[in-house]
């Protein structure tokens, strides 16, 4: 079965209600196609919807499966959410994390009593695949892949479909697929009609790619400063869940991101990284249609000088 079963979502909704955000949901008042609304998941107490999901998993574990500590993958932004789960839990945390990752998560996890261990971006990668890292024991707690933390993630789309009367579709920023595999199992179970549309950054859009060519391909990757979205291919098991999830996978330049996290910080307020402003920037270029739109603003957890640098105009390099 490539969607998470709604029941599935409701028990994750139970284990986690105490701890997460139910987050706003606002309209926005932007020159686009589509009548926008935000869901400002940046307002979790990590900045992420990563909370979601970690604490969905690492709540669903057994006490002996815990006894070693936990383990995940993450640029920045799951490796807050498990290491804020573990510390709640009381077990020891390790994290994955690429070279090139923001030092303002990184910083973070630390704050959270999280280890980090930085490898080369490939090995990162591997490590996601392989779902594990040489040395490292413990539970290991995949970003994009457990079905605890894609049910997690769906608790969005219950929150969704309960606070907006009717909607046409939600857009949703592509990394490995959990977000939008959670919060598309739920949405289409309850509102069959709705387009599930992805956003990735057009410097590394593997699901656009692999629609494109009607399988799953891998791409020539850039780093961007949208690097909490996007990657060099697809993890194994999120082509199946893709198509039949996924309406229709956008690519955005980046300076087209770059505007939305402008337009999100002086029409909403509203702090964004790059991925957190994706699915604005699809809307706007009218990848969504028209009607009512609901894009998903992921996460705003971005070192400060990046962040000047595109409140001053620019498009970070």
């Amino acid at each position: 079965m490539s969607s998470i079963p709604l029941e599935e979502i409701r028990r994750a909704r139970e284990r986690v209600a105490d701890a997460v955000a139910r987050t706003p949901l606002l309209r926005v008042d932007v020159d686009a196609p589509a009548e926008v609304w935000l869901k400002l998941e940046c307002l979790q107490p990590i900045g992420s919807f990563k909370l979601r999901g970690a604490l969905s998993a690492i709540r669903a574990a057994s006490s002996a499966e815990l006894a070693g500590g936990v383990v995940t993958a993450s640029a920045g932004n799951m490796a807050q959410g498990v290491a804020w789960a573990a510390r709640e839990a009381g077990v020891r945390a390790r994290i994955v994390a690429p070279e090139t990752a923001p030092r303002a998560k990184l910083d973070a996890v630390e704050r959270l009593g999280g280890e980090v261990i930085l490898v080369p971006h490939e090995v990162w990668w591997q490590t996601m695949v392989d779902r594990g890292h040489p040395g490292v024991d413990g539970l290991f707690v995949h970003p994009v892949e457990d079905d605890a933390v894609m049910a997690g993630n769906g608790t969005i789309g219950l929150e969704l479909v309960e606070d907006l009367s009717s909607f046409d579709a939600v857009v949703v920023p592509w990394g490995g697929g959990g977000l939008t595999t959670g919060i598309a199992s739920a949405v289409k179970a309850l509102r069959p009609g709705v387009r599930v549309v992805t956003a990735e950054p057009e410097t590394a859009a593997p699901l656009a790619a692999s629609f494109a060519a009607g399988a799953p391909v891998e791409i020539d990757y850039t780093v961007s400063f949208v690097d909490g979205a996007g990657g060099r291919a697809l993890l194994p098991t999120m082509w199946d869940r893709a198509r039949e999830l996924v309406d229709a996978p956008v690519a955005v330049p980046l300076d087209e991101v770059a505007e939305a996290m402008r337009l999100l910080a002086s029409r909403a307020r509203v702090v964004a990284e790059g991925a957190g402003a994706l699915a604005l920037a699809a809307a706007l270029r009218g990848d969504a249609g028209e009607g009512r739109v609901v894009c998903v603003v992921s996460g705003g957890n971005i070192d400060g000088a990046t962040l000047a640098t595109v409140l001053a105009g620019g498009t970070p390099v």
